[in-house]
């Protein structure tokens, strides 16, 4: 599964919580997490496992963070075949975490099974990634942070992305993406 979003939707709490829901039941979890170079010191904060402490824990958890090294698209030169080693080292899931801060990081999507839009509920001009181009790619568009005071800003942007998703034109012929 491949995931992205803007800054702030909760990504990396996300995955920490389904992974850990996935190890539950059974499941090898493995976490590829892609953060941002700094284009100064080719550097990176590799902060994503931090956030992730729990499954940074669990012995049937692997998570590798990696800088993008000024690789466009979201990923890393990469990406692909640490999935591949993921996959012949025995995991059964592996969750691939974009940088996710625009609408061109959807490069994942072709590398996964499954791309999945992170979004929080009240992140201004909610449509904006309408412009043909991450919301294009997504075969799952899912609303997080939806409770409290955000229920009703989440349940707006779920309807306007259901809508905005019918004048899309159809990647698959057997999947029609969810909101």
């Amino acid at each position: 599964l491949g995931l992205s979003g803007p800054p702030g939707a909760g990504k990396s709490t996300f995955i920490e919580t389904f992974g850990k829901m996935l190890t539950e039941r059974g499941h090898k979890v493995s976490v590829l997490a892609v953060d941002p170079s700094s284009s100064t010191s080719g550097g990176s904060l590799l902060g994503d496992k931090t956030r992730m402490t729990e499954l940074s824990r669990d012995m049937n958890a692997y998570i590798r963070p990696s800088p993008t090294r000024g690789t466009l698209g979201g990923v890393t030169r990469t990406t692909n075949e640490a999935i591949l080693l993921c996959e012949g080292g025995g995991y059964d899931v592996v969750l691939v975490e974009t940088v996710g801060v625009g609408q061109s990081e959807f490069a994942v999507a072709d590398m996964v099974d499954m791309f999945i839009l992170l979004l929080p509920p009240a992140g201004g001009d909610e449509l904006q990634g309408i412009k043909r181009g991450i919301i294009e790619m997504a075969d799952l568009v899912a609303i997080n942070k939806a409770d409290g005071d955000l229920i009703v800003p989440a349940r707006r942007i779920q309807a306007e992305y259901v809508s905005a998703m019918k004048l899309l034109r159809k990647r698959s012929k057997v999947w029609r993406p969810k909101v």
